[in-house]
């Protein structure tokens, strides 16, 4: 009989250890999410970033009639765009931000172009009417596609906080080859009023670019709309795989 007491205290004091465990495993408070956070501050989004500082000189150079000046600013914009791309792959400091801010200073930059050049009347009407309107719905869905993609609790402060990374830009093989066709009939446009001796050839190049560009325009915008892979939402990029029932 003695011996049999120390056993059943011992059996007591176990189910009274595991009876508190469970107790306190109930009232502990749930752990927070980490929310994924990325370094912005780089060189390249620096770089990125003085592009789009410049828009307003360029703009002004325009409608001053200082196209020297603005030719300078689409230089200075031309060399930027290729040397943050090769930093941000040489030395690996890609970021998100940098899939949206490489696009909006493009966008930044041709929308600076198409309005101050129409104002001059160097660049006709409809066809700054068809790039503006694509990159304003663009722009829109864009907010929008932050709205949806960044991870509770979605806030002022956190919508506007780029370090929290919610979806990837990647945009269209259209979309590059429409890019490029438009900075070449910024460029172009701009440069021409220092080429007066060669208005008449260099006036119908012009031409035959803007009927491209309009062209290029119109089917970019299309492609992002039937485009799976423009946008990638990184919360569903993360999501653990559920494992396979057993049923």
């Amino acid at each position: 009989m003695l011996a049999a007491r120390p056993l059943r205290v011992h059996a007591l004091l176990r189910v009274f250890s595991l009876q508190n465990a469970r107790r306190l495993q109930h009232t502990e408070p749930p752990r927070r999410k980490l929310t994924l956070r990325e370094n912005i501050y780089t060189v390249p989004n620096l770089l990125t970033i003085s592009r789009i500082a410049s828009c307003p000189a360029l703009g002004w150079a325009i409608l001053s009639d200082n196209y020297a000046v603005a030719t300078g600013l689409l230089v200075y914009a031309g060399v930027t765009d290729w040397f943050d791309g090769f930093l941000a792959r040489r030395y690996r400091m890609t970021s998100v931000l940098g899939t949206v801010l490489d696009p909006a200073a493009d966008k930044a930059l041709v929308a600076t172009l198409v309005v101050t050049l129409t104002m001059q009347g160097l660049l006709p009407l409809p066809l700054a009417t068809i790039i503006v309107g694509r990159d304003l719905l663009l722009s829109l869905s864009g907010f929008y596609v932050r709205y949806t993609s960044l991870p509770h609790p979605k806030t002022f402060q956190r919508y506007w906080d780029f370090s929290i990374p919610s979806a990837e830009v990647h945009p269209t093989a259209i979309s590059k080859v429409n890019t490029a066709l438009q900075l070449l009939l910024m460029g172009s446009t701009t440069i021409s009023p220092l080429l007066p001796g060669m208005a008449v050839g260099f006036g119908l190049y012009l031409k035959g670019l803007q009927w491209t560009v309009a062209t290029t325009t119109i089917w970019s915008g299309l492609s992002y709309v039937f485009s799976k892979d423009a946008v990638r939402i990184l919360s569903d990029v993360r999501k653990p795989k559920e494992p396979p029932s057993n049923s």
